[in-house]
């Protein structure tokens, strides 16, 4: 018998309930192949599709998953069964902030380390682009050594061009200021605060986003804040940092997720198959490519000649892909491709099959995965 008894989820044992909400529970689990302790999200389908809360689900998996910080709970993997949607994620054993602050007062100092913590995943979440929309005691979770956890990115957004998300949502208490209908804030609310710290957070709760203290403000300008701060990614390893440094300095004109990331990560981004039913003469396949969307046309073209097929182009950046000769009574091979341009340089192309023999999808996705490693090792 194993830690938590006979109940497993793929390589997982699963223990007591630590959590729960509308349509999930969270889970206790134990990895039985490296002893470590994580947490499952344990998702119910059925009624996240009676909801339909659908992509709400799927856009949680697909934030989280691009997503590399230490102050922000990281997502290992997700299993999917025909009743339940199972998130491993890492385990954070302190539990909620929302219930250490009921039970004492916290001292200056933690708090400070704290909100340092909070705000240095929020600037590394809006520098790729994400909006967490919900951030609340309730969401912030604290490991053994009481550093912070950022969780819960299911109301997280990664806007269009132009759009200033401006859509009310999340908790009503935590909604950005300018959404709340009365615009007044009480002097008792920050009775006990210091003038400076007063300043500060006044300054935070503008209801004017146009006068709101950025994080960046927060960060370079305020001398109470700056007490002891050490950015996240100064107390990781050396080679982090490199690693760090060359993808910031690699993505530096890009205002939305860092494009390595997609790239590196691209299989998991399609999650449309966590709420259909598999067929298996459907498929899809994501490959990152790093060259421009034009280029990366080209790739494509280069790679279905490599295995004798035909491309013709459907739109812009999308194409059909078949055998160059149509053989009598075949059944109608059928290949699309499209490319997503992530920044001027970086593209993911998402290649689907939707009729035909799965050899000729197999040995095209092949020969292109190949075409782009090989140019890039």
């Amino acid at each position: 018998m194993g830690l938590f008894g006979t109940k497993k989820i793929g390589k997982y044992e699963i223990g007591r309930t630590i959590g729960e909400g509308n349509f999930a529970k969270v889970k206790l689990g134990y990895d039985t192949t490296n002893g470590t302790y994580v947490a499952v999200k344990i998702i119910d389908k059925a009624l996240v599709i009676q909801k339909g809360l659908e992509s709400q689900v799927q856009r949680e998996i697909r934030t989280m998953k691009l997503l590399n910080h230490p102050n922000i709970v990281q997502i290992h993997e997700v299993i999917g069964t025909k009743t339940k949607i199972c998130i491993v994620m890492e385990y954070v054993a302190g539990g909620q902030l929302s219930d250490k602050l009921g039970r004492h007062k916290m001292k200056e100092s933690d708090a400070r380390k704290l909100f340092q913590q909070l705000i240095d995943a929020v600037d590394y979440c809006h520098n790729r682009g994400v909006y967490h929309r919900d951030l609340k005691p309730q969401n912030l979770l604290l490991d053994s050594k009481g550093n912070l956890k950022v969780s819960d990115f299911g109301l997280s957004a990664v806007p269009k061009s132009g759009d200033m998300l401006s859509t009310a949502c999340g908790s009503p208490c935590y909604i950005a200021p300018e959404l709340i209908m009365n615009k007044g804030y009480s002097g008792a609310a920050v009775d006990g605060f210091s003038r400076e710290q007063k300043k500060l957070i006044f300054n935070i709760l503008d209801p004017n986003p146009q006068r709101r203290m950025t994080l960046a403000e927060i960060i370079i300008q305020d001398s109470w804040f700056k007490i002891g701060y050490v950015p996240a990614y100064q107390q990781v390893s050396d080679s982090i940092k490199e690693n760090v440094a060359e993808i910031n300095a690699a993505t530096a004109s890009s205002n939305f997720i860092n494009a390595f990331q997609i790239i590196a990560m691209s299989s998991d981004l399609d999650l449309s198959g966590l709420f259909e039913e598999h067929d298996d003469k459907r498929y899809k396949t994501m490959i990152g490519s790093k060259n421009t969307a034009q280029e990366t046309i080209k790739k494509i073209e280069a790679a279905a000649t490599g295995v004798s097929l035909s491309v013709e182009r459907i739109k812009h950046f999308k194409v059909k892909i078949q055998p160059k000769e149509i053989r009598p009574r075949s059944s109608y091979d059928l290949l699309s491709a499209e490319v997503i341009e992530v920044t001027p340089t970086n593209c993911v192309i998402e290649i689907s099959k939707s009729a035909g023999e799965l050899r000729l999808y197999m040995e095209f996705c092949q020969s292109l995965s190949s075409l782009l490693t090989a140019e890039v090792s």
